[in-house]
């Protein structure tokens, strides 16, 4: 799988699609999901959804802005379904309030009959929260979206109100090794059955498939470290014709530079922690979907307890309304070093789908608009010749996570698997002399004149 362009013009982000948000699949109706309670209501809202697509696009509008640039800034504030009450301020309020209280009775009975749009505590909404969720919604072209306390909040939320006892969940073998091992481990004490696959093996997933019990499909795209991409429109068109769902961790791309649900999949969940709050200080997840599949994960969350609070939400909100110019600047940095790094002497291999050498370019180009912020590669040394490298950077900070403004390095090695044997490290595609980059928003030159200066030092 695998190509990309010498030519830097040749390679920057196509032209946005002007999207609108995707709906409930019809196929659905009849999925494998149906065994979940009250599954057959939540598809028939579902195709009434669609029903009222027409009319859904006719009420936004020429004039509705649908540039990512705008929406960041706008949609969930000025730009709004339901969210905060009108107020004169530019700035989102906090709303701290953990209970709200109902004028009357009437007041009450009109809330919980879906006639007026209110809160009623903390745990199953907050007006501060809503804004963000509709934020997110409008980037990812979504009809809904659920923010939670973290990424693997969403990631667990999902699965357990998607997947019930005696489902059959598919994941591939490079998907987040935290969700990987709960999917393995805590899924399969719950009658889930569970299987893996490599992301390339199209035909081996295919054959998974053709079994006929799968309800959900999982993975990473591009997935950590190794920057690999799935096929997210061919795979969601298999899985649809299966009556499988397809839930796609779009953490590592951001909704800038990717929108799953555009291509096909069905949930998209996000580490808000990461490119969406942008700024290393708050801890967050969200999923993404049609209003049918966020309103069963919302049930199962409420009962998780994973809520966010409102000076959290506040926080993405802020980092939000500049997470394009930093996506992109990331996104140029990223591919200007990725290509330096990949003719130098001293680094063996470079992972990178923006690369033309990349086995990955191909399904990059055709459904990324920028290749993210994230560079990995192999330098030619040991373990300690790769430490030497690392403690010689002088710009970015030895650390996890990633998507930030700060620049962060990490060998993986050292950070996720010291301790781990050789055989453990091997299975999971880390090698010694692995190093993953998160580029930050610094300048270009100074990042790579420091690289290259601690690359003397090996």
């Amino acid at each position: 799988m695998a190509r990309s362009s010498s030519v830097v013009k040749a390679s920057l982000p196509k032209q946005r699609r002007q999207l609108r948000p995707r709906r409930s699949p019809k196929q659905f109706q009849h999925a494998t999901v149906l065994s979940l309670p009250g599954a057959e209501d939540i598809f028939v809202a579902a195709a009434e959804h669609l029903q009222q697509d027409a009319a859904a696009a006719a009420a936004s509008g020429p004039g509705y802005a649908t540039s990512d640039e705008t929406l960041v800034v706008h949609a969930g504030e000025k730009l709004r379904k339901n969210g905060m009450a009108d107020t004169d301020s530019i700035a989102t309020p906090i709303v701290s309030g953990t209970t709200h209280w109902f004028k009357n009775s009437d007041d009450l009975i009109a809330f919980k009959e879906g006639r007026r749009h209110s809160f009623e505590y903390g745990r199953y909404g907050n007006p501060t929260v809503t804004v963000l969720e509709e934020k997110i919604s409008a980037l990812e072209r979504a009809e809904a979206t659920l923010v939670t306390s973290s990424g693997m909040n969403a990631i667990v939320a999902t699965l357990l109100a998607l997947v019930p006892p005696g489902g059959h969940v598919v994941t591939t073998t490079d998907c987040y090794s935290e969700a990987r091992a709960f999917i393995r481990e805590r899924l399969s004490k719950m009658g889930i059955r569970s299987t893996f696959v490599d992301l390339n093996d199209i035909e081996t997933m295919k054959a998974v498939l053709d079994q006929g019990d799968v309800t959900l499909f999982y993975t990473d795209s591009p997935t950590n470290p190794h920057l690999k991409c799935i096929d997210i429109k061919l795979v969601a068109e298999m899985c649809h014709r299966k009556g499988t769902l397809v839930c796609i961790d779009n953490t590592l791309a951001s909704p800038i530079n990717q929108k799953p649900l555009t291509l096909g999949a069905d949930i998209v969940v996000h580490s808000a922690t990461k490119y969406i709050a942008g700024h290393h200080d708050v801890i967050a997840g969200c999923i993404s979907g049609s209003q049918a599949l966020i309103n069963t994960i919302r049930a199962w969350h409420q009962d998780l307890g994973g809520a966010i609070s409102p000076d959290a939400a506040y926080m993405i909100i802020r980092g939000l309304k500049t997470m394009a110019l930093r996506v992109e600047t990331q996104n140029r940095t990223s591919l200007r070093m990725a290509r330096l790094l990949e003719n130098h002497p001293k680094i063996e291999h470079v992972y990178y789908p923006g690369l033309k050498s990349s086995p990955w370019n191909h399904i990059a180009e055709s459904q990324m608009t920028g290749f993210s912020g994230i560079v990995s590669f192999e330098v030619a040394s040991n373990l300690h010749g790769v430490m030497r490298f690392i403690d010689a950077l002088q710009i970015p900070f030895i650390a996890t996570s990633l998507g930030g403004c700060e620049s962060l390095v990490q060998q993986p090695a050292v950070m996720s698997f010291w301790g781990q044997s050789d055989e453990e490290k091997a299975k999971n595609g880390i090698k010694d002399n692995l190093v993953r980059f998160s580029f930050g928003i610094e300048k270009f030159e100074d990042l790579r004149d420091d690289i290259l200066q601690a690359l003397e030092k090996i």
